[in-house]
């Protein structure tokens, strides 16, 4: 399985190869010939790669890039998938500068302890000699560890400290939940008991989480979530939405590293199949509709660039928009765009809606045409951009959040002046859910830091 890695294509080592490099998530590889020399992750490989072409280096890195002769990549779909496949890869591979490395103070394992109340450490070194001590890593980068225990430990509380008279800090911040040295002075051995099986069930997620156990951990807290809305304590099932959704973010469709390397290719096998299954979904339900009505209607013949908008304000202040490309299921950050609204104080997101699809139009060629539209809301947001649109015979579907997330799709038909016909769509768990809400998350985070932009401005005196 790991002679795959070293199939991978090998490109010479050279400024000039960097526009074949992706800006997402990956690990890439340092080659002499044939020699693994150094495995890395990144968050943007196109600009870690570029990094070390600059004249500001440090001598040990000097050292490496003298003797490199190409560099391979591996995309991925989350931060979380690049932590894991480059220390799977360090382990298996030991590139010659890694493991001259491994005394580095910033390479780390993850410790978990064989205790009463185990604890998550990190350490420098794995001791071979203490057996039932779970260890995983080594991570080069203990910033990036550090980082990683630290959104972790929101959704899965645990305690890094030894036994003491009184409960520790984190616990009062919610990241120690149960305390081990508030579960010890605990009398009623009901109450004790419940608290150390809660304690020990968030170490066990925890582990299987680090284990890439991500279905089971969701299909578990979603199990329990149900049971306590049944009991109607609904604080409880609140607590394990959200513990649900901050997995989710954290782990963004999380595949098992194995599929990596049986499979280099596999970031651009996963983004076709979810641009085959969303292209399917959408065509079966035009096909249908063209059976009933008897009437054409618009279609997608391809699936190459999708656009998506969203709008962010506070308040109908500082009211913002984001428009995002994806090009065969990648963003394409070059093409974004953000538009500062500028209708008066007041005005809903649809009417924001309306502007930015007027001003898109104008730039319709220059910019180029979408495929599809996906706005972020449902039949009156799509309303708002198909009647500027339907000329142009671009499909505009919006997405729904709701129990399962929906598409919402406005079918145009006989040009009545009444033609707004909308149906809904629910999506399955699958390839085309994870495409259409990667790219409403990455409209709904680059409209908020516009808008973040724009209030913050505000707060500085003009002169």
């Amino acid at each position: 399985m790991i002679s795959n890695i070293f199939r991978l294509n090998k490109i010479d080592f050279s400024k000039n190869n960097l526009n074949s490099v992706p800006e997402i998530p990956g690990i890439y590889i340092f080659w002499k010939e044939n020699s693994a020399l150094y495995i890395g992750k990144a968050i943007n490989l196109k600009k870690r790669i570029a990094s070390y072409f600059s004249l500001n280096l440090y001598e040990k890195t000097k050292r490496l890039i003298r003797e490199v002769n190409y560099f391979s990549f591996i995309k991925v779909n989350s931060n979380l998938e690049s932590l894991l496949l480059e220390a799977y890869l360090i382990k298996k591979i030991k590139p010659k500068y890694n493991v001259s490395l491994k005394d580095d103070k910033n390479y780390l394992y993850i410790k978990i302890t064989n205790e009463k109340y185990p604890r998550v450490l990190t350490a420098r070194k794995k001791d071979e000699d203490i057996k039932d001590i779970l260890f995983i890593g080594p991570f080069p980068s203990a910033n990036n560890v550090k980082i990683f225990l630290k959104s972790i430990r929101k959704i899965f509380p645990y305690s890094d400290h030894n036994l003491q008279k009184n409960k520790c800090l984190y616990s009062q911040i919610g990241l120690c939940d149960p305390c081990p040295s508030e579960i010890e002075i605990i009398n009623n051995l009901d109450e004790k008991y419940l608290k150390i099986k809660e304690y020990k069930k968030n170490i066990s997620l925890l582990k299987n989480l680090l284990k890439r156990r991500v279905k089971s951990i969701r299909k578990y807290l979603f199990r329990e979530m149900k049971y306590y809305s049944r009991l109607q304590k609904f604080e409880k099932a609140l607590d394990l939405k959200t513990k649900i959704e901050n997995l989710d973010y954290i782990t963004q469709a999380t595949i098992p590293v194995k599929y990596y390397i049986e499979n280099p290719n596999l970031y651009e096998d996963i983004r076709k199949k979810e641009l085959n299954e969303l292209k399917k979904m959408i065509n079966q339900f035009y096909n249908l509709k063209y059976e009933i009505f008897k009437n054409k209607v618009n279609y997608l013949k391809k699936l190459n660039r999708i656009e998506c908008y969203d709008i962010s304000h506070f308040s109908g202040n500082f009211t913002s928009a984001s428009m995002v490309t994806f090009i065969n299921g990648v963003p394409e950050k070059n093409l974004y765009r953000y538009f500062r609204i500028k209708q008066k104080l007041g005005g809903s997101d649809t009417d924001s809606l309306k502007e930015v699809a007027l001003r898109r139009l104008k730039y319709l060629h220059i910019w180029g045409s979408p495929d599809l539209v996906i706005v972020d809301g449902g039949k009156a947001q799509v309303s708002a951009f198909t009647k500027i649109f339907k000329e142009y015979n671009i499909p505009v579907v919006g997405l729904v959040k709701g129990k399962k997330e929906s598409l919402v799709i406005n079918i145009n038909l006989n040009n009545r002046k009444n033609n707004d016909n909308f149906s809904v769509i629910k999506i399955p768990y699958g390839n085309a859910l994870n495409l259409v809400q990667r790219i409403r998350n990455e409209a709904h985070r680059f409209a908020q830091k516009y808008h973040h932009h724009l209030f913050n401005k505000s707060l500085i005196p003009e002169r």
